[in-house]
């Protein structure tokens, strides 16, 4: 196993400075000037060209290239050229309100998906089974933020349940810690829901299909035939059987919610990593960006990573495959 890891891992930092070495190029191609300044009241192009100065804007394409590689391997961010801070304590505090929201959606989605893929293929052939394969086609077809706009319409406007946007209410400081995480999960059900249910449809098309292949495998109907029930072909032998590649989705789910939470973030004004990498590319702010690639990057590599180790210990023959 710690070879299996081991393996993995060296496999997974070339991939990590290939991702952010593109990510430095298209940022740096992009037309424009973080310290772009009009000329006018208080303001002067000398101004402008102290900053990128000061910033090392000014220097050529190769050497800011080796400096933010040398900052890279020694986990240096460098400082945001729009926030005037440094880059790790901005990423730091946007973090831990996107871990919120993709760690609920997450949940949800593989709970979610695969309860309702269970549900179709035990009862399939059956109006539920037609109902959730229909229900899952739609949500999986649809744009997420298609999907947040019709949540916000129904929910927040028509039928006032939920808040519309941010994290907190306007009085959340006044409010006590039992009202506070009630206020910050009734801000979380919205965005949450929109990131969420398209991959669980994903899912449970994906778990609702596995199953009826497997329950028409050879080993089903030995186990039928020495009198096994229908609860434990299904729950002890097939279902076991269907979690190897669902467990490989779960690390194609973390670029989808990495990338999906960029939208939903923006749409619902939620303080998190994706809206902080939008405001930076919005503002040109090239150590921000790379810094919010760096943390994303690192997620989804890390989920790829622990996808890889379930499925090594639900299937041992995934331990002998090479990186």
């Amino acid at each position: 196993m710690l070879s299996f890891l081991a393996r993995r891992c060296a496999s997974a930092l070339p991939l990590l400075i290939g991702v952010l070495t593109l990510v430095f190029v298209l940022v740096e191609a992009a037309p424009g000037d973080p310290f772009q300044i009009e000329p006018g009241p208080g303001v002067s192009r000398e101004a402008a060209a102290h900053l990128r100065e000061i910033y090392g804007t000014d220097r050529p394409f190769l050497q800011r290239y080796l400096a933010w590689l040398e900052g890279f391997l020694s986990f240096d961010l460098g400082v945001s050229l729009s926030y005037r801070e440094p880059v790790a304590g901005l990423v730091r505090k946007a973090l831990g309100n996107t871990l919120w929201l993709a760690g609920a959606a997450l949940v949800l989605e593989f709970v979610l998906g695969t309860a309702a893929g269970v549900a179709a293929a035990w009862w399939q052939r059956r109006p539920l089974d037609r109902l959730v394969g229909g229900a899952a086609t739609v949500l999986y077809s649809v744009p997420s933020f298609w999907l947040a706009l019709v949540l916000v319409f129904l929910l927040s406007v028509r039928l006032g349940w939920l808040p519309a946007s941010q994290m907190h209410s306007i009085d959340v400081l006044e409010l006590g810690a039992g009202p506070r995480l009630l206020d910050l999960l009734r801000h979380l059900v919205l965005p949450c829901l929109a990131l969420a249910l398209p991959s669980a449809a994903g899912i449970a098309l994906y778990v609702r299909q596995e199953l009826k292949d497997l329950l028409g495998r050879p080993f089903v109907r030995i186990a039928r035939a020495r009198g096994a029930g229908r609860v434990g072909i299904v729950l002890r032998h097939a279902l076991k059987n269907a979690l190897v590649p669902v467990v490989n989705l779960f690390g194609v789910a973390l670029p989808g919610l990495v990338g999906g939470s960029v939208v939903i973030e923006v749409l619902f004004a939620w303080p998190g990593m994706g809206r902080l990498a939008y405001q930076a590319v919005l503002a040109r702010d090239t150590p921000l960006v790379l810094g919010c690639v760096w943390v994303a990057s690192l997620g989804v590599v890390g989920g790829s990573l622990a996808a890889d180790l379930l499925s090594a210990v639900l299937d041992p023959r995934v331990r002998e495959a090479g990186p």
